[in-house]
């Protein structure tokens, strides 16, 4: 009898697993998707370009943004291949629009990892040094995703709370007034606002480059910061982003 049972048992579960395999089995991705929201601004009145990006992930800064004086800042995150940041600064370099930029990287992509790690979950926003971009959101990207664009400025995230996320970070960066810093910051502030990361934060950074625009010799950095690890990263960063811009109101 109870051997009877446990072939009856076995049997059942033998066909279950055949009529829904899927719902039986657990794929893992093989690394974190890049749940984030960023955006990358352009200040004419100085020249300046630059990003700020806030995430649920350790040290977001190291991966998702990427810039250079004189040829323009990028954003790749969500299901991230980190190449796309250097790429596009090599093709921003050699006088590509950022549109044409988006669609060479994206076609040339290989895709190594489709079933998980698909091109068609990236996200990917360009800006050239004069301020004209283009953004990308695949569409496998987790949900919210989408990009929102507005004047100098272009606002992405995945894994948001909603579309309000980038809708505020727009409305936040055209808004405010003072240093490219401030107005990154406040778009920021305007999307965690709006719900932010559905899993909640942990790290955040902030660069902006011009030419000669750095302190000391031959320096294009203007500002780079990283808060890694914080239960309030946008807290911390808008201590520094404040403290930097003070430092700066002393110096003229």
């Amino acid at each position: 009898m109870r051997l009877r049972f446990a072939l009856a048992t076995i049997l059942t579960l033998a066909a279950t697993i055949a009529v829904h395999p899927q719902s039986q089995r657990h794929y893992e991705l093989p690394f974190p998707p890049v749940a984030t929201f960023s955006i990358l601004g352009y200040d004419p009145a100085t020249g300046e370009v630059g990003g700020a990006v806030q995430s649920r992930v350790f040290s977001v800064g190291n991966g998702v943004l990427w810039a250079e004086a004189d040829a323009g800042v990028a954003a790749t995150q969500a299901i991230v291949d980190v190449s796309y940041g250097p790429k596009a600064l090599a093709l921003l370099r050699a006088g590509m629009t950022p549109t044409s930029i988006i669609k060479a990287i994206l076609d040339s992509d290989p895709d190594p990892r489709p079933t998980d790690w698909t091109k068609e979950g990236r996200q990917f926003a360009v800006m050239d040094a004069k301020g004209a971009y283009a953004a990308y959101t695949g569409p496998k990207a987790t949900t919210w995703a989408g990009n929102k664009g507005g004047k100098y400025c272009t606002a992405q995230g995945n894994i948001l709370a909603g579309e309000a996320v980038v809708n505020g970070m727009v409305d936040a960066f055209e808004k405010t007034e003072g240093h490219l810093s401030m107005r990154l910051m406040a778009a920021l502030d305007g999307g965690q606002a709006a719900g932010g990361d559905k899993r909640g934060m942990q790290s955040a950074a902030m660069i902006i480059v011009k030419k000669n625009g750095g302190v000391w010799l031959n320096n294009d950095v203007v500002l780079r910061l990283q808060v890694d690890d914080s239960e309030e990263p946008l807290k911390e960063l808008r201590r520094v982003v404040e403290k930097w811009n003070a430092t700066q109101r002393r110096r003229k």
